[in-house]
């Protein structure tokens, strides 16, 4: 059985579809960027704003906390992401 040449062109486009998504995934974007550290740290809360509280911890990202109740000054352990913005309050 022959392919006719709109087939071979079809499995051209596709394997170099393949390639360059192969490609992207491993050089481009690596996939374990996606997988972050998590980072435990007490830190004090800095304020408080309508149940979203914030605190400074020593990466210097200042993290965000939702849902939060906690008086300014409170010191809580947090846990987030390393580079991550956002954290959660965890019992020690």
């Amino acid at each position: 059985m022959e392919l006719t040449d709109s087939q071979k062109y079809g499995a051209i486009f596709g394997g170099a579809f393949v390639l360059a998504g192969i490609v992207l995934s491993t050089v481009v974007f690596p996939f374990w960027n996606l997988i972050r550290e998590d980072v435990f740290e007490e830190s004090k809360i800095l304020s408080n704003s309508d149940g979203t509280c914030y605190a400074n911890t020593s990466d210097q990202i200042p993290k965000t906390i939702e849902n939060c109740d906690l008086e300014p000054g409170t010191t809580v352990m947090l846990k987030f992401g390393k580079g991550l913005a956002w954290a959660s309050i965890v019992n020690p």
